[in-house]
């Protein structure tokens, strides 16, 4: 099956379809609940083999001293969902999938006071979720940039337990004590959701500036005008960085990169191959990021996919003389130019 912009809504469709008639009618049954009360149970749209969901009912776990009980408002599609549902890379199934997720606070523990940048919660806040340290629970938000995370979990990409209530394409998303969450009560529902895609283009962006990769004056190519790429844009335009040229196939793409700040732009359907010295200084490094320009643009993060076979391909006929390939899921190519021959 081919996962597209067009086969992803229709799952999409088809999922809240059948978790809406699944909900329990008013005084029927024991999973339902007066108006504002929290049911006994909740569905989860459960990833329980490749390219195929099952809806759910589990019953809502207690909530510890330490623990918050989030009911979900929306969350966005992510290339890695599309990926998992296609292959399961990870082998999470059976999962419940989706981390782009935000939410509204029903229950907290007496313990839960504050979120983790200290701001006060309550219920009824409004909130997002980041990752679960479990290796390392003294890691905090300011330690992100000055170390790697790879012990962290997140919420939408857990394997199933006992809680199942582990990801944001559900009712309700169990929050364990420990994990990272943040009051964002003073954002609308599209804003919240699109908080995690630009965060992670504000790590990448911060650890490219930190390693020396990036700098005030660089000069930034980015490869492909999807959502993240178009996020990356306005995020290096916003640290003063005036020369970026984006790359992509298609031109309502291009027009959008424009808008959020691009300089110049490629398309590169236009061109059988691309001398990106042509458009960047040969004394500077760039910064790409390899993302498909096949799917349409679309108002909110739904979906993203990254690192599709045309898109490599597409990239290749660049004239790049160093390439850092990381897997296909989380590609990012680093490049320097070509010396001049001595």
């Amino acid at each position: 099956m081919d996962v597209n912009a067009t086969n992803i809504e229709e799952i999409v469709r088809q999922v809240l379809n059948s978790m809406e008639g699944r909900q329990p009618a008013a005084n029927s049954g024991a999973g339902s609940a007066p108006a504002g009360a929290i049911p006994k149970t909740a569905h989860v749209a459960m990833l329980t083999s490749l390219e195929h969901y099952d809806v759910k009912e589990f019953p809502i776990p207690e909530v510890g001293d330490d623990d918050i009980l989030v009911k979900v408002e929306g969350c966005g599609i992510c290339g890695t969902d599309a990926h998992e549902f296609k292959k399961d890379p990870f082998g999470l199934i059976p999962v419940a999938l989706g981390h782009e997720g935000t939410g509204e606070i029903v229950k907290m523990g007496k313990n839960v006071k504050k979120d983790s940048a200290g701001k006060d919660l309550k219920i009824g806040d409004k909130v997002v979720t980041c990752m679960i340290f479990k290796d390392n629970p003294d890691i905090t938000m300011y330690d992100l940039n000055r170390q790697n995370v790879g012990g962290a979990d997140v919420y939408g990409l857990l394997p199933d337990d006992d809680i199942h209530l582990n990801g944001w394409f559900s009712d309700y998303l169990f929050i364990r004590g420990g994990s990272t969450v943040f009051n964002v009560s003073d954002l609308d529902l599209y804003s919240r959701i699109l908080i995690e895609p630009c965060a992670v283009l504000i790590h990448a962006v911060e650890r490219a500036k930190s390693t020396g990769i990036l700098r005030f004056n660089s000069r930034v190519v980015v490869q492909g005008c999807g959502p993240i790429g178009l996020i990356c844009i306005a995020i290096l335009r916003t640290m003063g960085i005036n020369h970026i040229v984006a790359v992509d196939g298609e031109e309502k793409r291009l027009e959008f990169a424009k808008e959020m700040g691009a300089s110049d732009t490629v398309n590169f359907k236009d061109h059988k191959g691309i001398d990106i010295q042509t458009l960047c200084s040969p004394a500077l490094m760039y910064l790409c990021l390899i993302l498909p320009s096949s799917v349409p643009v679309l108002p909110w993060h739904m979906p993203i996919f990254i690192n599709s076979s045309a898109t490599a391909a597409d990239c290749a006929s660049l004239d790049f003389s160093l390439t850092a390939a990381m897997p296909p899921s989380t590609r990012t190519l680093i490049s320097a130019p070509r010396k001049s021959p001595s």
